[in-house]
Protein backbone atom coordinates (compact mmCIF):
# COMPACT_ATOMS: atom_id res chain seq x y z
CA UNK A 1 0.00 0.00 0.00
CA UNK A 2 2.94 2.72 0.89
CA UNK A 3 4.47 2.02 -2.96
CA UNK A 4 0.70 2.62 -4.14
CA UNK A 5 0.20 6.00 -2.00
CA UNK A 6 3.84 6.82 -2.77
CA UNK A 7 2.91 7.14 -6.77
CA UNK A 8 -0.13 8.88 -5.74
CA UNK A 9 1.76 11.69 -4.47
CA UNK A 10 3.84 11.91 -7.50
CA UNK A 11 0.85 13.09 -8.98
CA UNK A 12 0.68 15.60 -6.71
CA UNK A 13 3.68 17.79 -7.78
CA UNK A 14 2.39 19.11 -10.79
CA UNK A 15 4.60 17.34 -13.81
CA UNK A 16 3.95 18.58 -17.04
CA UNK A 17 1.33 16.25 -19.01
CA UNK A 18 3.15 14.19 -21.61
CA UNK A 19 2.80 13.71 -24.81
CA UNK A 20 0.20 11.62 -26.29
CA UNK A 21 0.01 8.96 -29.32
CA UNK A 22 -3.76 9.00 -30.09
CA UNK A 23 -2.58 6.19 -32.85
CA UNK A 24 -1.90 3.74 -31.02
CA UNK A 25 -2.72 0.53 -32.87
CA UNK A 26 -3.68 -2.87 -31.74
CA UNK A 27 -0.50 -4.60 -32.49
CA UNK A 28 -1.74 -8.68 -31.83
CA UNK A 29 -1.07 -11.71 -34.15
CA UNK A 30 -4.18 -12.74 -35.46
CA UNK A 31 -5.65 -15.80 -33.66
CA UNK A 32 -6.01 -19.09 -35.96
CA UNK A 33 -9.73 -19.30 -35.89
CA UNK A 34 -12.05 -16.40 -36.18
CA UNK A 35 -12.80 -15.13 -32.26
CA UNK A 36 -15.69 -12.51 -30.99
CA UNK A 37 -14.86 -10.61 -27.91
CA UNK A 38 -17.87 -9.21 -26.29
CA UNK A 39 -17.14 -6.41 -23.34
CA UNK A 40 -19.30 -4.80 -20.79
CA UNK A 41 -18.32 -2.17 -18.52
CA UNK A 42 -19.80 1.23 -16.27
CA UNK A 43 -20.00 4.48 -18.56
CA UNK A 44 -17.38 6.72 -17.39
CA UNK A 45 -14.48 8.68 -18.81
CA UNK A 46 -11.34 6.36 -18.37
CA UNK A 47 -14.30 2.98 -19.20
CA UNK A 48 -15.42 4.65 -22.51
CA UNK A 49 -11.87 5.66 -23.47
CA UNK A 50 -10.57 1.84 -23.08
CA UNK A 51 -14.17 0.70 -24.75
CA UNK A 52 -12.45 2.43 -27.83
CA UNK A 53 -9.21 1.21 -27.10
CA UNK A 54 -10.54 -2.51 -27.08
CA UNK A 55 -12.50 -2.24 -30.11
CA UNK A 56 -9.43 -1.11 -32.06
CA UNK A 57 -8.54 -4.90 -32.41
CA UNK A 58 -10.97 -4.85 -35.12
CA UNK A 59 -8.18 -4.12 -37.09
CA UNK A 60 -6.65 -7.57 -36.42
CA UNK A 61 -7.94 -10.46 -39.04
CA UNK A 62 -10.35 -12.98 -37.43
CA UNK A 63 -11.08 -10.98 -34.07
CA UNK A 64 -14.18 -9.25 -33.69
CA UNK A 65 -14.16 -6.83 -30.41
CA UNK A 66 -17.59 -5.45 -29.12
CA UNK A 67 -17.64 -3.11 -26.11
CA UNK A 68 -21.31 -2.26 -24.60
CA UNK A 69 -20.71 0.75 -21.44
CA UNK A 70 -23.76 0.96 -19.39
CA UNK A 71 -24.78 2.79 -16.07
CA UNK A 72 -23.88 0.86 -13.04
CA UNK A 73 -27.36 -0.50 -12.44
CA UNK A 74 -27.52 -1.96 -15.33
CA UNK A 75 -24.33 -3.06 -15.89
CA UNK A 76 -24.57 -5.64 -12.58
CA UNK A 77 -27.92 -6.37 -13.67
CA UNK A 78 -26.87 -7.70 -16.48
CA UNK A 79 -23.92 -9.71 -15.58
CA UNK A 80 -25.62 -11.22 -12.55
CA UNK A 81 -28.60 -11.96 -14.53
CA UNK A 82 -26.25 -13.51 -16.75
CA UNK A 83 -23.83 -15.49 -14.98
CA UNK A 84 -25.53 -16.28 -11.97
CA UNK A 85 -26.91 -19.08 -12.97
CA UNK A 86 -23.51 -20.80 -13.74
CA UNK A 87 -24.03 -21.11 -17.42
CA UNK A 88 -22.12 -19.81 -20.51
CA UNK A 89 -21.52 -16.23 -20.50
CA UNK A 90 -22.26 -13.54 -23.51
CA UNK A 91 -19.41 -11.45 -22.25
CA UNK A 92 -15.90 -12.83 -22.40
CA UNK A 93 -14.68 -9.83 -20.32
CA UNK A 94 -15.93 -7.59 -17.55
CA UNK A 95 -15.21 -4.27 -15.98
CA UNK A 96 -14.85 -5.14 -12.24
CA UNK A 97 -13.72 -3.86 -8.73
CA UNK A 98 -12.96 -5.24 -5.40
CA UNK A 99 -16.13 -6.02 -4.26
CA UNK A 100 -17.41 -7.43 -7.97
CA UNK A 101 -14.60 -9.82 -7.72
CA UNK A 102 -16.00 -11.16 -4.54
CA UNK A 103 -19.18 -11.41 -5.94
CA UNK A 104 -18.84 -13.03 -9.12
CA UNK A 105 -16.62 -15.70 -7.52
CA UNK A 106 -19.45 -17.00 -5.77
CA UNK A 107 -20.90 -17.69 -9.48
CA UNK A 108 -17.89 -19.43 -10.26
CA UNK A 109 -17.84 -16.77 -12.96
CA UNK A 110 -14.81 -15.57 -13.53
CA UNK A 111 -11.54 -17.25 -14.84
CA UNK A 112 -8.06 -17.73 -13.19
CA UNK A 113 -5.23 -15.46 -14.62
CA UNK A 114 -2.42 -16.61 -12.86
CA UNK A 115 -0.54 -18.83 -15.94
CA UNK A 116 -1.75 -16.15 -18.38
CA UNK A 117 0.15 -12.86 -16.02
CA UNK A 118 3.09 -15.44 -15.49
CA UNK A 119 3.39 -16.27 -19.04
CA UNK A 120 3.20 -12.56 -20.39
CA UNK A 121 4.75 -10.65 -17.66
CA UNK A 122 7.86 -9.48 -19.32
CA UNK A 123 6.30 -8.92 -22.96
CA UNK A 124 3.73 -6.76 -21.62
CA UNK A 125 6.19 -5.28 -18.44
CA UNK A 126 3.36 -5.87 -16.32
CA UNK A 127 5.47 -5.25 -13.32
CA UNK A 128 5.02 -1.70 -13.73
CA UNK A 129 2.15 -2.24 -12.29
CA UNK A 130 1.98 -2.40 -8.70
CA UNK A 131 2.26 -5.11 -6.42
CA UNK A 132 -0.48 -3.70 -4.24
CA UNK A 133 -2.66 -3.33 -7.11
CA UNK A 134 -2.24 -7.15 -8.12
CA UNK A 135 -2.70 -8.16 -4.51
CA UNK A 136 -6.17 -6.52 -4.40
CA UNK A 137 -7.40 -8.97 -7.03
CA UNK A 138 -6.09 -11.54 -6.13
CA UNK A 139 -8.38 -13.81 -3.51
CA UNK A 140 -7.38 -17.40 -2.09
CA UNK A 141 -4.19 -17.30 -3.86
CA UNK A 142 -5.65 -16.71 -7.65
CA UNK A 143 -5.79 -13.73 -9.48
CA UNK A 144 -8.89 -12.86 -10.77
CA UNK A 145 -8.26 -9.24 -13.06
CA UNK A 146 -6.22 -6.93 -14.58
CA UNK A 147 -5.75 -4.15 -12.59
CA UNK A 148 -5.77 -0.57 -14.69
CA UNK A 149 -7.34 1.93 -12.25
CA UNK A 150 -7.43 3.62 -8.54
CA UNK A 151 -10.12 5.35 -7.52
CA UNK A 152 -11.75 6.75 -4.42
CA UNK A 153 -14.19 9.31 -3.17
CA UNK A 154 -13.91 13.00 -2.64
CA UNK A 155 -15.80 16.57 -3.00
CA UNK A 156 -16.49 18.21 -6.13
CA UNK A 157 -18.14 21.77 -5.69
CA UNK A 158 -19.19 25.36 -7.69
CA UNK A 159 -16.32 27.31 -6.75
CA UNK A 160 -18.36 30.41 -8.19
CA UNK A 161 -21.26 29.96 -5.52
CA UNK A 162 -18.82 28.88 -2.28
CA UNK A 163 -16.71 32.31 -3.42
CA UNK A 164 -20.35 33.89 -3.55
CA UNK A 165 -21.97 32.40 -0.11
CA UNK A 166 -18.07 32.79 1.47
CA UNK A 167 -17.87 29.04 2.11
CA UNK A 168 -14.73 26.34 1.84
CA UNK A 169 -14.19 23.70 0.80
CA UNK A 170 -15.23 21.48 3.40
CA UNK A 171 -13.31 19.41 5.65
CA UNK A 172 -15.63 17.48 7.43
CA UNK A 173 -19.06 16.11 7.02
CA UNK A 174 -20.23 18.42 10.21
CA UNK A 175 -18.72 21.21 7.37
CA UNK A 176 -20.68 19.49 4.73
CA UNK A 177 -24.15 20.32 6.96
CA UNK A 178 -22.95 23.96 7.62
CA UNK A 179 -22.65 24.22 4.19
CA UNK A 180 -25.96 23.29 2.73
CA UNK A 181 -27.64 25.07 5.67
CA UNK A 182 -26.18 28.19 3.65
CA UNK A 183 -26.44 26.93 0.46
CA UNK A 184 -30.19 26.63 1.18
CA UNK A 185 -30.64 29.82 0.06
CA UNK A 186 -29.18 29.81 -3.14
CA UNK A 187 -31.96 30.01 -5.84
CA UNK A 188 -30.35 28.85 -9.03
CA UNK A 189 -29.96 25.18 -7.33
CA UNK A 190 -32.37 22.38 -6.96
CA UNK A 191 -30.21 20.68 -3.95
CA UNK A 192 -27.50 21.94 -2.27
CA UNK A 193 -24.82 18.72 -1.71
CA UNK A 194 -25.71 14.82 -2.65
CA UNK A 195 -23.79 11.67 -1.70
CA UNK A 196 -24.51 8.53 -3.50
CA UNK A 197 -27.46 7.01 -1.49
CA UNK A 198 -29.98 5.86 -4.34
CA UNK A 199 -29.66 2.28 -3.46
CA UNK A 200 -28.70 -0.80 -0.70
CA UNK A 201 -25.62 -0.93 -2.26
CA UNK A 202 -24.50 2.68 -2.09
CA UNK A 203 -25.93 3.02 1.51
CA UNK A 204 -23.19 0.04 2.31
CA UNK A 205 -20.13 1.75 0.15
CA UNK A 206 -20.60 4.83 2.36
CA UNK A 207 -21.68 3.40 5.87
CA UNK A 208 -18.16 1.46 5.22
CA UNK A 209 -16.58 4.78 5.28
CA UNK A 210 -18.39 6.29 8.38
CA UNK A 211 -17.86 3.12 10.23
CA UNK A 212 -14.29 2.72 9.89
CA UNK A 213 -13.62 6.44 10.11
CA UNK A 214 -15.31 6.04 13.89
CA UNK A 215 -12.99 3.24 14.42
CA UNK A 216 -15.44 0.81 14.04
CA UNK A 217 -15.06 -2.50 12.31
CA UNK A 218 -17.44 -5.65 9.82
CA UNK A 219 -16.35 -8.39 11.50
CA UNK A 220 -15.10 -9.34 15.04
CA UNK A 221 -11.51 -12.31 14.53
CA UNK A 222 -14.61 -15.01 14.79
CA UNK A 223 -16.46 -14.06 11.49
CA UNK A 224 -19.73 -12.21 14.48
CA UNK A 225 -20.56 -9.33 13.07
CA UNK A 226 -19.34 -6.28 14.89
CA UNK A 227 -20.39 -3.30 12.84
CA UNK A 228 -23.78 -3.23 14.91
CA UNK A 229 -21.35 -1.59 17.70
CA UNK A 230 -21.81 1.75 19.77
CA UNK A 231 -19.54 2.98 16.30
CA UNK A 232 -21.72 1.48 13.58
CA UNK A 233 -24.05 3.00 15.43
CA UNK A 234 -22.59 7.22 15.77
CA UNK A 235 -21.67 6.10 12.12
CA UNK A 236 -25.03 5.68 10.65
CA UNK A 237 -26.75 8.75 12.57
CA UNK A 238 -24.05 10.84 11.06
CA UNK A 239 -25.26 9.52 7.59
CA UNK A 240 -29.14 10.35 8.76
CA UNK A 241 -28.03 13.78 9.80
CA UNK A 242 -26.33 14.67 6.46
CA UNK A 243 -29.27 13.15 4.70
CA UNK A 244 -31.86 15.17 6.52
CA UNK A 245 -29.66 18.46 6.23
CA UNK A 246 -28.53 18.25 3.00
CA UNK A 247 -30.74 16.07 0.81
CA UNK A 248 -33.96 15.06 2.05
CA UNK A 249 -36.31 12.27 0.05
CA UNK A 250 -35.17 13.98 -2.91
CA UNK A 251 -31.36 13.62 -2.55
CA UNK A 252 -31.87 9.75 -1.88
CA UNK A 253 -33.61 9.62 -5.44
CA UNK A 254 -30.00 10.78 -7.10
CA UNK A 255 -27.68 7.74 -8.30
CA UNK A 256 -24.29 8.71 -9.51
CA UNK A 257 -25.33 9.87 -13.09
CA UNK A 258 -27.68 12.44 -11.33
CA UNK A 259 -24.98 13.88 -9.15
CA UNK A 260 -22.20 14.30 -11.60
CA UNK A 261 -25.15 15.43 -14.62
CA UNK A 262 -26.02 18.07 -11.40
CA UNK A 263 -22.95 19.22 -11.01
CA UNK A 264 -22.38 19.97 -14.50
CA UNK A 265 -25.56 21.64 -15.55
CA UNK A 266 -25.41 23.98 -12.09
CA UNK A 267 -28.10 22.09 -10.38
CA UNK A 268 -26.13 21.03 -7.55
CA UNK A 269 -23.63 23.37 -5.93
CA UNK A 270 -21.41 19.74 -4.31
CA UNK A 271 -21.37 16.55 -4.22
CA UNK A 272 -19.16 13.32 -3.04
CA UNK A 273 -18.86 11.08 -5.21
CA UNK A 274 -15.94 8.60 -7.20
CA UNK A 275 -13.13 10.17 -8.54
CA UNK A 276 -13.45 8.73 -11.66
CA UNK A 277 -16.34 11.07 -12.59
CA UNK A 278 -13.83 13.90 -12.20
CA UNK A 279 -12.67 13.99 -15.65
CA UNK A 280 -16.05 15.28 -17.29
CA UNK A 281 -16.17 18.63 -15.01
CA UNK A 282 -13.68 19.32 -17.58
CA UNK A 283 -15.00 18.43 -20.63
CA UNK A 284 -17.04 21.34 -22.47
CA UNK A 285 -19.41 18.51 -24.18
CA UNK A 286 -20.30 17.67 -20.95
CA UNK A 287 -20.10 20.22 -18.60
CA UNK A 288 -21.26 24.01 -18.66
CA UNK A 289 -18.93 24.41 -15.60
CA UNK A 290 -15.87 24.04 -16.93
CA UNK A 291 -12.55 25.15 -14.76
CA UNK A 292 -15.55 26.38 -12.32
CA UNK A 293 -15.58 23.35 -10.86
CA UNK A 294 -13.16 22.42 -7.49
CA UNK A 295 -11.86 19.31 -6.23
CA UNK A 296 -11.21 18.56 -2.51
CA UNK A 297 -9.92 15.61 -0.60
CA UNK A 298 -13.35 13.63 0.82
CA UNK A 299 -14.72 15.13 4.50
CA UNK A 300 -13.88 13.14 7.51
CA UNK A 301 -17.10 11.64 9.52
CA UNK A 302 -15.61 12.04 12.42
CA UNK A 303 -12.76 14.65 13.44
CA UNK A 304 -11.89 13.20 16.65
CA UNK A 305 -10.34 10.34 14.63
CA UNK A 306 -8.97 12.06 11.47
CA UNK A 307 -9.82 9.77 9.13
CA UNK A 308 -11.22 11.16 5.84
CA UNK A 309 -14.39 9.57 4.12
CA UNK A 310 -12.57 7.80 0.88
CA UNK A 311 -11.65 4.06 -0.10
CA UNK A 312 -9.46 2.75 -1.97
CA UNK A 313 -10.63 0.68 -4.61
CA UNK A 314 -9.09 -1.12 -7.61
CA UNK A 315 -10.63 -1.31 -11.04
CA UNK A 316 -9.56 -4.63 -12.97
CA UNK A 317 -10.90 -6.20 -16.33
CA UNK A 318 -11.62 -9.48 -15.72
CA UNK A 319 -11.95 -12.80 -18.42
CA UNK A 320 -15.36 -14.74 -17.48
CA UNK A 321 -14.84 -18.63 -17.35
CA UNK A 322 -17.44 -19.90 -19.96
CA UNK A 323 -17.69 -17.11 -22.90
CA UNK A 324 -16.11 -19.76 -25.50
CA UNK A 325 -13.65 -17.22 -26.35
CA UNK A 326 -9.69 -18.70 -26.02
CA UNK A 327 -8.81 -17.05 -22.78
CA UNK A 328 -5.13 -16.28 -24.28
CA UNK A 329 -6.47 -14.40 -26.82
CA UNK A 330 -9.15 -12.54 -24.50
CA UNK A 331 -5.93 -11.75 -22.44
CA UNK A 332 -3.91 -10.06 -25.38
CA UNK A 333 -6.47 -8.17 -26.36
CA UNK A 334 -6.67 -6.82 -22.95
CA UNK A 335 -2.90 -6.13 -22.88
CA UNK A 336 -3.33 -4.01 -25.61
CA UNK A 337 -5.40 -1.29 -23.54
CA UNK A 338 -3.44 -1.48 -20.59
CA UNK A 339 -0.08 -1.16 -22.23
CA UNK A 340 2.17 2.05 -21.49
CA UNK A 341 0.99 3.84 -24.44
CA UNK A 342 -2.90 3.33 -23.70
CA UNK A 343 -2.76 4.02 -19.82
CA UNK A 344 -0.43 7.70 -20.72
CA UNK A 345 -3.35 8.50 -23.03
CA UNK A 346 -6.17 7.17 -20.74
CA UNK A 347 -4.32 9.27 -17.58
CA UNK A 348 -6.14 12.37 -19.57
CA UNK A 349 -8.87 10.52 -18.68
CA UNK A 350 -8.99 9.04 -15.06
CA UNK A 351 -6.68 7.79 -12.82
CA UNK A 352 -4.56 4.85 -14.38
CA UNK A 353 -1.96 2.45 -12.50
CA UNK A 354 1.12 1.75 -14.43
CA UNK A 355 3.94 3.33 -12.52
CA UNK A 356 6.09 4.55 -15.42
CA UNK A 357 3.25 6.72 -16.56
CA UNK A 358 2.97 8.11 -13.66
CA UNK A 359 6.37 8.97 -12.91
CA UNK A 360 6.40 11.19 -15.85
CA UNK A 361 3.32 12.79 -15.09
CA UNK A 362 0.35 13.19 -16.71
CA UNK A 363 -3.66 13.59 -15.26
CA UNK A 364 -6.19 16.17 -13.92
CA UNK A 365 -6.82 18.75 -11.89
CA UNK A 366 -8.62 16.89 -9.59
CA UNK A 367 -5.54 14.03 -8.89
CA UNK A 368 -4.70 15.90 -5.74
CA UNK A 369 -8.09 15.37 -4.01
CA UNK A 370 -7.78 11.95 -4.62
CA UNK A 371 -4.81 11.09 -3.63
CA UNK A 372 -5.30 12.61 -0.19
CA UNK A 373 -8.54 10.60 0.46
CA UNK A 374 -6.70 7.46 -0.88
CA UNK A 375 -3.62 8.30 1.91
CA UNK A 376 -5.64 9.33 4.38
CA UNK A 377 -9.09 7.78 4.04
CA UNK A 378 -10.33 4.39 5.41
CA UNK A 379 -7.91 2.07 3.10
CA UNK A 380 -9.16 -1.29 0.66
CA UNK A 381 -12.29 -3.23 0.60
CA UNK A 382 -12.29 -6.72 1.57
CA UNK A 383 -13.33 -9.42 -0.95
CA UNK A 384 -13.35 -12.06 1.64
CA UNK A 385 -16.44 -14.65 1.38
CA UNK A 386 -17.71 -13.46 5.13
CA UNK A 387 -17.18 -9.95 3.62
CA UNK A 388 -19.74 -10.41 0.70
CA UNK A 389 -22.48 -11.60 3.26
CA UNK A 390 -22.27 -8.63 5.19
CA UNK A 391 -22.83 -6.27 2.19
CA UNK A 392 -25.47 -8.09 0.95
CA UNK A 393 -27.61 -8.00 4.79
CA UNK A 394 -26.07 -4.03 5.36
CA UNK A 395 -27.43 -3.22 1.81
CA UNK A 396 -30.74 -5.19 2.55
CA UNK A 397 -31.09 -3.18 5.78
CA UNK A 398 -29.50 0.43 5.38
CA UNK A 399 -31.95 2.22 3.35
CA UNK A 400 -34.47 2.07 6.16
CA UNK A 401 -32.83 4.57 8.08
CA UNK A 402 -32.99 7.10 5.17
CA UNK A 403 -36.50 7.00 4.58
CA UNK A 404 -37.34 6.86 9.02
CA UNK A 405 -38.73 3.20 8.86
CA UNK A 406 -36.04 2.44 11.34
CA UNK A 407 -33.46 3.64 13.88
CA UNK A 408 -29.68 2.71 13.05
CA UNK A 409 -29.62 0.74 16.19
CA UNK A 410 -32.49 -1.64 14.96
CA UNK A 411 -31.31 -1.57 11.18
CA UNK A 412 -27.70 -2.81 12.34
CA UNK A 413 -28.92 -5.57 14.71
CA UNK A 414 -31.30 -6.57 11.73
CA UNK A 415 -28.42 -6.28 9.41
CA UNK A 416 -26.30 -8.78 11.81
CA UNK A 417 -29.74 -11.28 12.31
CA UNK A 418 -29.60 -11.60 8.38
CA UNK A 419 -26.23 -11.49 8.35
CA UNK A 420 -25.40 -14.19 11.37
CA UNK A 421 -28.00 -16.80 9.96
CA UNK A 422 -26.60 -16.87 6.39
CA UNK A 423 -22.74 -17.50 7.85
CA UNK A 424 -23.93 -19.78 10.09
CA UNK A 425 -25.33 -21.67 7.34
CA UNK A 426 -22.56 -21.54 5.09
CA UNK A 427 -20.04 -22.31 8.04
CA UNK A 428 -18.48 -19.33 8.50
CA UNK A 429 -19.59 -18.56 12.20
CA UNK A 430 -19.83 -21.78 14.59
CA UNK A 431 -23.37 -22.92 15.06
Amino acid sequence: MKRLLLLFAIFLIGLPVMAQDDMDPCDLDPPATPAEVNFIGVAFPLIEFMADELEKCNSVDNLSVNAQVLDSASSTEQVNLALAGGGDSPWALLHTDLSRIGELNEFDALHPLNDLVEQYWDEYDLGDIPQTAWDAVTLDGDIYGIPFMQNTFHIFYRSDLFEKWELEAPATYDDVIDACEVLKQEPSIDLPFTMNLHAGWAWEIEFMHFLRAFGGRHLNDDNTPAFNSEEGVAALNKMKEVVDACMGPEGLTYSIDDSEIGMETGTLAFINIWASRAANMDNPEKSNYVGIINFAPAPMPNPDTGILGGSAWIDALSLTKRSGVDHDVVFRVVMETVDKASQAEGALHGPILRSSVIEEGGGGRYFKAMGTSVAQGVGSYSIVPAASLIRTALSNWLPLVGSGEMTAEEVLQAAADEYTAEATTQGMIEG
